[in-house]
């Protein structure tokens, strides 16, 4: 019996074997968002505007690529559209902006304040076949959906080569 179970577990590890690719820039964000959440746990909770609105933040965002172009979805809840500011300057995008707290009402008391408040700032770099004159923003119940479109010169143009 230990035999069988020996030669099973070397078929496993036979089958298992596979290349993953390893990204290192995704790791890294993972680990700055880590920290981030880590910082902001640290900072104690406090119920006046001042202490609060200190408190920095970065909006969770989403990059998707597809052959037309690069599509980021920034989540953004209770931060007005006019209190946005994106820009593309030197290839990268920034996106910035700030997120007011609630006025202080006497007849309510908050008991817990868990979500940042203040001014964010998230910048990407954008890639070289990206179009930066052609950047579209829609913003739309707190998500914030911002369409580079590809540059048509930069895409890989296929050629048949023909043999004589």
């Amino acid at each position: 019996m230990v035999k069988k179970y020996g030669i099973r577990l070397r078929k496993a590890a036979r089958t298992m074997t596979s290349l993953i690719h390893w990204d290192p820039f995704k790791e890294m964000d993972a680990l700055q968002s880590r920290l981030y959440s880590l910082v902001n746990r640290m900072t104690p909770s406090a119920t006046s505007s001042e202490a609060v609105s200190a408190a920095e933040w970065a909006p969770r965002v989403d990059i998707i690529e597809d052959e037309k172009g690069y599509l980021i979805k920034a989540d953004l809840p209770e931060v007005r559209k006019e209190d946005l500011r994106i820009t593309v300057n030197s290839g990268v995008l920034s996106i910035s902006g700030e997120r007011h707290l609630e006025k202080e009402d006497k007849n309510r008391r908050y008991h817990r304040i868990e979500r940042a408040y203040g001014a964010f700032l998230r910048t990407f770099a954008v890639p070289e076949d990206a179009d930066p004159a052609q950047v579209k923003a829609e913003f739309k119940d707190g998500v914030l959906r911002l369409t580079i479109a590809k540059d048509q010169e930069m895409r890989p143009k296929q050629i048949n080569v023909t043999i004589a």
